[in-house]
């Protein structure tokens, strides 16, 4: 009888003992997560979390910024636009439904009414045509940069003063305006074939600019993604040769740095832009071209140097011919960062562990430049920042003509349309540089 007693006593403290160890268990694994579960990286897209730990994104690490917190719906929508492949990927990503707590969390509740009127008018357009790219634009913005190289080419090599000069300007005005194709091309825009466009775009930045289209999509990419984001936003991260924010000038610790960016607002056009134009051409995308073994794009930036100097150029000494060349990607190079400042610099960011939505990002941190026939081409039509913010798939001739259905989207969720006039966004872009120049190490 006390054996049978002591076994079964036993046996109870057994079963106590193991019932506790997994009530144990199971409380340590709700509130402790497994390693895999804590260094888990999902995106938000359609109500949906994607598991992208163990992805390589084809684009580069602009999805990372995508992350861990706000939802990438609109971002995933308008960067894939006219990719099968890219929803394809996304199907087959592990993913599960987002509770409401999440989508709590990441803002999907409080602008529901926005993400709502935003997909209305995104589809309208759609189904509109606005999307569809525009043959005649096409024809025309291709035969301008032929037509400009050609004129440029024939003015310098008159062999007057005047015509040289007036060559040099003609020749860096088309390298920017080469920049500002291969941009389209890029956002696959221009014809709206993805194989097409990306084959002008390597064409166009290699020849025109002497620079890499694959880096300039990875880049890129991320600033729309997250524009104005402190460690996101890589047009930010632009030391040391700018500065266009306090948060990034205080960084800089060289006394030698810090002396450059006191005078940024008066070197930025006439030598920042030349040296980075340099750095991108004879540093960085070469680097990265080899890398990724962009070997198409090595072709066309060698084209670039044959065309430049083994026939535009081959009349004169080295030395001339690197001075000249010096003076048209300085014209070229002051000629498109200039323009591209003015969208941006001047407003405020948004710190690193802040979500704003798709729209509040074109709302927040974009402004557009008064149109008019001369600024439209002079900006290359990307004087309507905020409508190509919002929509990058649309072929940017067809900005203007939706704007104002944009504006109405703005007013009614009570989101800032910014217009300002071309001379006075300029000075205060530069004016920003002057204020920022001041910026000390310990400020932010």
């Amino acid at each position: 009888l006390f054996q049978t007693v002591s076994i079964q006593v036993l046996s109870g403290l057994f079963r106590c003992h193991l019932l506790l160890h997994l009530a144990l268990c199971e409380k340590v694994t709700r509130m402790s997560p497994t390693a895999t579960e804590a260094t888990k990286s999902e995106l938000l897209i359609d109500g949906q979390l994607y598991d992208i730990s163990n992805f390589r994104h084809p684009g580069g690490s602009v999805v990372k910024f995508l992350a861990g917190g706000g939802d990438a719906t609109e971002a995933f929508n308008e960067f894939h636009l006219r990719s099968a492949k890219a929803k394809k990927f996304l199907k087959a990503l592990p993913h599960r439904p987002a509770q409401d707590e999440v989508l709590e969390q990441r803002g999907v509740f409080q602008h529901e009414q926005l993400s709502a009127d935003y997909a209305k008018l995104r589809q309208e357009l759609i189904d509109e045509g606005y999307f569809k790219p525009v043959v005649s634009e096409i024809a025309y913005r291709l035969f301008e940069v032929v037509a400009m190289h050609a004129l440029g080419a024939w003015l310098l090599l008159s062999g007057s003063t005047l015509g040289l000069i007036a060559g040099l300007l003609v020749l860096g005005v088309v390298q920017g305006r080469c920049g500002w194709l291969m941009h389209e091309g890029g956002h696959y825009s221009l014809t709206g074939n993805i194989k097409v466009d990306r084959t002008l775009q390597e064409f166009l930045y290699g020849v025109g600019c002497g620079m890499s289209a694959g880096w300039w999509r990875s880049q890129h990419n991320k600033h729309h993604a997250t524009p104005q984001k402190l460690q996101h936003d890589v047009d930010l991260d632009t030391l040391p040769l700018v500065a266009f924010n306090a948060a990034i000038a205080a960084k800089a610790k060289s006394p030698v740095v810090r002396a450059w960016l006191r005078m940024q607002h008066v070197l930025f056009i006439p030598l920042s832009c030349l040296l980075v134009a340099l750095g991108w051409q004879f540093f960085l995308h070469p680097r990265y071209m080899v890398r990724t073994k962009k070997y198409n794009e090595m072709v066309f930036t060698a084209m670039r140097y044959v065309l430049a100097f083994f026939v535009l150029l081959k009349s004169f000494t080295w030395g001339q011919a690197i001075g000249l060349y010096i003076a048209y990607d300085l014209i070229g190079a002051a000629y498109i960062f200039t323009n591209f400042a003015l969208s941006h610099t001047h407003l405020p960011v948004t710190k690193k562990d802040e979500y704003l939505h798709w729209v509040e990002y074109a709302a927040d941190h974009t402004v557009n430049i008064t149109p008019s026939p001369l600024c439209n081409w002079w900006m290359g039509y990307l004087n309507f920042q905020i409508e190509h913010h919002l929509f990058p798939s649309m072929p940017q001739c067809n900005e203007p003509k939706v704007a104002h259905r944009v504006e109405a989207l703005f007013k009614k969720h009570n989101l800032k349309y910014q217009v300002m006039d071309y001379f006075p966004t300029l000075g205060l872009t530069l004016n920003n540089l002057q204020q920022v120049g001041q910026t000390k190490p310990h400020e932010s």
